[in-house]
């Protein structure tokens, strides 16, 4: 039988409606730029009673990511004002202490006030992850999606549609107007002119029909279980503790959606460094799933096929600048994902 989800009443967060506000008492400000930061956010090493605290800017205008989902709101700010962050299981530490909002151009801006998880991240490179750490960040995935198993967003999130927007042609020409003001996009462009003339036909095209027209993908994906998604399950964000939690930061895309989004996310930006076979993590997961009270029966099938489907709608281009076989693999799983349309 599967779990209900036991999330507890929901109370909204303070927001301070300064800087100043949000970082008295602090003694010490430097600005730093994280490794794997790639979004244009504006970040800074700051030292609060002591302890030493990352300030991270956040504001449409300077992250190209933001675009590129079509975010209406700041999504951190309003995860940690809604109160989410309190009912997340103990297995995931956030990090974050406090916020200050209506910040920036017309408002829309916050700065978000963390304790330093860098030691716990997982180091930036190419070393492939211990088994273990790459468990525990599925059984930490697992955790957080049973705890929130059928969670309704009320909070105004990213809207499930806008999930497969992202790295879409009409986004990349704005930032090409823009003077590519950040390298990714200006990559991503470059990526798809390779995708479509490396692929097979068949997957060129379906990956461009979808691409136009996100509709279906959707559609049919909304009829498999949803619960609430961190978006950005990559190795950039995660680690794990010594207290053996995940730690989890950048919460920029967090919204109603399935699992399966996430779990082809973590496959697709964290390929050159899994240390087990794409398949073996896929029942990982599902494993885990289990163990926290989830059923798979009956939809894990549709929901991982279309959502593998949409990780190479969404990161066509990555793969289309890698090796033949991880290209490969993800236009099959395409293919199979097409047929659950």
């Amino acid at each position: 039988m599967l779990v209900e989800m036991q999330t507890p009443d929901i109370s909204p967060r303070p927001v301070a409606s300064s800087i100043d506000e949000l970082l008295a008492g602090a003694t010490d400000r430097q600005p730093f730029r994280h490794s794997d930061s790639k979004s244009g956010a504006g970040l800074e090493r700051v030292t609060i009673d002591g302890e030493s605290c990352v300030l991270k800017h956040v504001h449409i205008d300077d992250d190209w990511t933001m675009r590129f989902f079509h975010e209406t709101t700041c999504v951190p700010l309003e995860v940690w004002r809604s109160g989410l962050m309190d009912v997340l299981p103990a297995r995931i530490s956030h990090g974050m202490i406090s916020a200050a909002g209506g910040l920036g151009r017309d408002g829309l801006g916050a700065a978000l006030l963390m304790r330093d998880l860098g030691d716990a991240l997982v180091p930036a490179g190419g070393d492939p992850l211990s088994v273990d750490i790459h468990r525990q960040l599925l059984d930490g995935l697992a955790a957080l999606s049973a705890r929130m198993w059928g969670w309704k967003d009320t909070v105004g999130l990213l809207p499930l549609a806008n999930r497969w927007l992202a790295f879409g042609d009409a986004d990349i020409e704005a930032e090409h107007r823009r003077g590519w003001p950040n390298p990714v996009p200006k990559i991503s462009a470059a990526g798809w002119e390779r995708f479509f003339y490396r692929v097979p036909a068949d997957v060129g095209s379906l990956v461009r029909d979808v691409r136009a027209d996100t509709n279906a993908l959707v559609d049919a994906v909304s009829s498999t279980p949803l619960t609430f998604l961190h978006g950005d399950w990559k190795l950039g964000n995660l680690g794990v503790d010594d207290g053996g939690r995940v730690a989890l930061i950048d919460w920029t895309y967090c919204g109603e959606g399935p699992v399966c989004f996430e779990l082809g996310w973590y496959l697709a930006l964290n390929a050159a460094r899994l240390p087990c076979d794409k398949e073996v993590a896929i029942g990982a997961l599902r494993a885990a799933l289990e163990a926290n009270g989830v059923v798979t029966d009956g939809w894990w099938e549709r929901q991982l096929g279309l959502c593998l489907l949409g990780t190479l709608v969404l990161f066509g281009w990555e793969k289309a600048l890698g090796p033949d076989d991880e290209l490969d693999w993800w236009c099959e799983r395409a293919r199979q994902g097409a047929r659950l349309l």
